[in-house]
């Protein structure tokens, strides 16, 4: 398998941007989840779980390490009033540096989302839902027809096989990964998108009847280094 796309998403849940390489460290990629909008009432992380119009706004990375956010009036937020304005609450964007304790939400029954919402912990670095999937990977094979932007990879590969990777370790570029787990998907990818991708409940719904709701797989660093499209994934020497 080679790397046909490589993605970073500067803010938790907000579209990303693509590059051509990216340096990836302990934390994953450089960049990658920096960030996140915090509701000032409840304390919880946002994601498009709860706020999907989350998707529709878009941030990048700039030079300092700071996120600069996009709406989608194609306006730049100048700060978290601006932000707040936009979503209609109280919201803080903040850097992993800024905070420590991390507490999302997700619905009980993505079929019924106004019942109960139940909070989780996420990983104590860069905003990943889980310290298990600092990179994620996911083959055109596997995602078929549907949209890969729906599922937020940050590698995407051409073939297939991504599954058979758990418990091992492979090299990109000059990164080592190790293959520790596939990663369980929610709510989000049934989310709408900017480009004319709708709401899709039947793509959990596959998800679950026909792969046990995990897709993709996730990864921690072993070994830093760049990552560059056209990359070949090869057994960690």
């Amino acid at each position: 398998m080679r790397v046909l796309e490589v993605w970073r998403y500067p803010v938790k849940s907000l579209q990303g941007e693509r590059v051509e390489s990216v340096e990836i460290g302990p934390q994953g990629l450089e960049g990658d989840r920096a960030h996140a909008l915090f509701d000032v009432e409840t304390g919880f992380g946002l994601t498009a779980r709860r706020q999907p119009q989350l998707l529709f706004a878009s941030a990048r990375l700039r030079e300092d390490g700071s996120a600069e956010i996009i709406l989608p009036d194609g306006s730049v937020a100048a700060d978290d009033e601006a932000l707040s304005a936009w979503l209609g609450r109280s919201v803080v964007l903040r850097s992993t540096e800024e905070v420590r304790d991390r507490r999302y939400e997700n619905p009980v029954d993505f079929e019924e989302e106004s019942g109960t919402w139940e909070p989780f912990s996420g990983s104590s670095g860069a905003f990943h839902d889980s310290g298990r999937a600092n990179v994620s990977l996911l083959s055109t094979a596997t995602i078929g027809g549907w949209e890969p932007r729906r599922f937020r990879s940050n590698l995407l590969l051409d073939g297939e096989g991504e599954d058979e990777l758990v418990g091992s370790r492979v090299r990109l570029g000059d990164a080592e990964l190790d293959v520790g787990k596939r990663i369980d998907r929610c709510v989000m990818v049934t989310r709408p998108q900017p480009g004319g991708i709708d709401r899709d409940l039947d793509v959990l719904r596959t998800i679950h009847r026909q792969r046990g709701g995990d897709l993709a797989v996730g990864a921690v660093v072993v070994r830093p280094g760049k990552v560059s499209v056209a990359d070949e994934l090869l057994p960690a020497s």
